[in-house]
């Protein structure tokens, strides 16, 4: 298990070079980038925050939509916690450590002691691995110099785009990804920058919202 967990570690950890380099050609410095990482720690809200800030939107708007992406780990730690059942600091420092695959490398195991081992071990390979080559990445996109020289500056829409693709496996998930797109096109010439993303996350949101009132409908006996 621990194999495991070190390999996805590094298959993620690697992704955070793209971070690193389309957060410089967004206009974050070196240390912006490295510090946001370290702080936020979770991929689709700081491709997403960077999104925004490219496109021209406020801080605020940025911020809103990180949140909004990030608030799917407040779920993780509602199924992990009585799961994990860490006590004090320990918790505290798991919850930094809470990320869709550290949750998913915990669950489904036989007992406490190996669903901790698979969370822990997972979260710090990622967490130190991910702002190694985030930093990697910022180093080199500052190198590099103006973005629009070398394309950098479509890089933020293509490595989000690249973050979304695997999680389009089945129609349900594709016809929430094109319908929220195609309300973010729509804002897009009458809102300023980032309100779109918010909207189109809004979407998802609802689409989330109304399947699990469904499922609640069909299923009245469902969770007791």
């Amino acid at each position: 298990m621990i194999r495991d967990s070190l390999g996805v570690g590094i298959a993620t950890g690697l992704y955070g070079t793209s971070f690193g380099a389309v957060a410089v050609a967004s206009g974050l410095s070196v240390a912006q980038t490295c510090t946001l990482s370290l702080v936020m720690f979770t991929g689709a809200s700081q491709f997403a925050m960077i999104g925004v800030l490219a496109a021209g939107g406020t801080p605020l708007a940025s911020a809103l939509t990180a949140l909004l992406l990030g608030s799917r780990n407040t779920l993780y730690g509602l199924r992990v916690g009585p799961l994990l059942e860490f006590r004090g600091g320990r918790r505290v420092a798991a919850a930094q450590l809470l990320i869709d695959e550290s949750t998913a490398m915990s669950l489904n195991r036989p007992d406490r002691t190996l669903a901790r081992v698979g969370f822990v071990a997972t979260g710090l390979s990622i967490f130190v691995l991910w702002n190694l080559f985030t930093f990697i990445g910022a180093v080199a996109g500052e190198a590099l110099g103006d973005p629009e020289t070398y394309g950098l500056d479509a890089a933020v829409g293509a490595a989000f785009l690249a973050l979304l693709w695997p999680r389009l496996s089945d129609s349900v998930n594709r016809i929430v990804a094109l319908t929220a797109a195609a309300v973010a096109l729509a804002l897009v010439p009458y809102t300023p920058a980032g309100l779109p993303v918010l909207a189109a996350g809004g979407v998802a949101l609802l689409f989330g919202l109304l399947s699990k009132h469904e499922d609640a409908t069909e299923f009245p006996e469902a969770g007791r």
